[in-house]
């Protein structure tokens, strides 16, 4: 039996590697001769740089500035191809995460995505011809004017000024200074994985619905929106581009400042990281699929990366089994996208202090009880 294993991340305890890991030992207890291929999955969000990097990509890393000025190190990934190009995986999550900010008000407006423009400078002086962004679990709400600048670009204000980095500062942007912009931008290929389909501002726009989880009180709120809505008026007096468009407003906006100056095109996370690493390939070698994540609930139907996956087994006729630390939704949610058996962490752990502690444990135990129910 060819098992191919390939969960996301379980948010909080295990890395989508660590989980493949504990779901290939409990699966091997169960079928000791069977072929377990571990394949760590992202959906464009955070993960999509370990899986590019279990996938055979270099991973480097380099010095930065973070979202609120204190440097930090992040971590991108590159493969050369036979044909003289190269391909590079970038996470705004490394430099410009949340996990990096204290989430407040003050921080909201500060914020920005000068270090993952910084990235994407390394990548290209590393020789990349192709650049994809991860957009998930972001700290600005900048629409991407931070990054812009860490390549050249000047955002200036009515008095001649630079204004400040950060969201906040947007609404007193009143023309863009281009002759710096490193002209490299414009020949790269970028590819932005965007599973939301958020405009830029407005009621659904990036400050308004992202914004409080990255501090924003009502009042920051509006000042985000009313940045990004200016911004997105500077962009089209500068490039003619409209870029309030549907998915623009994932990671703070960040799209919106690559749709105008580069040929940056939205795509599904799923599909862009599954071809990437070559899920394809794998899939077609296997006999059962397992998938897993942290919570399988509502939003993993919505086209996560292992309810994508499970669909696409499904249409290769492979059964797929899935292994979460909490799910909640119906075995018929389920069975609607391939998956025949399935388990959670909480069925067998004391508690669910307890089953985030020692989540491989109980992972590997609830592969083997599922595998042998099955």
């Amino acid at each position: 039996m060819r098992i191919l294993i390939a969960p996301d991340k379980f948010k909080g305890s295990l890395t989508a590697a660590q989980a493949a890991s504990a779901i290939a030992e409990g699966a091997l207890r169960v079928y000791p001769d069977a072929v377990a291929t571990q394949f760590p999955v992202a959906d464009g969000g955070e993960g999509t740089l370990e899986a590019a990097v279990a996938a055979g990509y270099e991973e480097r890393l380099n010095a930065v500035v973070g979202p609120i000025l204190a440097p930090i190190g992040a971590a991108w990934a590159i493969r050369k191809d036979a044909f003289g190009g190269a391909t590079a995986v970038i996470e705004t999550a490394q430099a410009s995460g949340l996990a990096h900010m204290e989430p407040t008000p003050a921080n909201a407006l500060r914020a920005h995505s000068y270090g993952c423009g910084q990235l994407i400078a390394a990548a290209l002086d590393a020789g990349a011809t192709e650049i994809v962004l991860g957009v998930g679990g972001s700290a600005m709400s900048d629409g991407g004017s931070g990054a812009l600048r860490a390549l050249g670009l000047k955002p200036v204000d009515a008095a001649g000024n630079v204004v400040p980095l950060g969201g906040g500062s947007l609404a007193d942007v009143v023309r863009i200074d281009v002759s710096g912009l490193d002209p490299r931008l414009a020949a790269v290929k970028i590819r932005i994985a965007v599973d939301v389909q958020n405009p830029l501002f407005g009621n659904d726009g990036a400050a308004h619905v992202f914004g409080p989880q990255k501090g924003a009180d009502a009042d920051a709120v509006e000042l985000l929106d009313a940045g990004l809505r200016n911004w997105a008026s500077v962009l089209r007096q500068a490039t003619g581009r409209d870029v309030n468009v549907p998915g623009a407003g994932a990671a703070g906006g960040f799209p919106a400042s690559f749709l105008a100056f580069s040929g940056a095109t939205l795509e599904g996370g799923f599909a862009l990281v599954a071809g990437l690493t070559g899920l394809a390939g794998q899939l077609a070698d296997a006999d059962l699929v397992i998938t897993g994540e942290g919570s399988m609930d509502s939003q993993s139907l919505t086209g996560k990366a292992p309810i994508a996956l499970a669909d696409a087994a499904r249409e290769r006729g492979i059964p797929v089994i899935v292994v979460a630390g909490r799910i909640l939704v119906t075995p018929e949610d389920l069975a609607k996208h391939g998956v025949v058996a399935a388990a959670q962490l909480l069925d067998v752990a004391a508690s669910p202090e307890d089953a985030v502690a020692n989540a491989a444990k109980y992972l590997a135990w609830a592969t083997s009880q599922v595998l042998e129910g099955a």
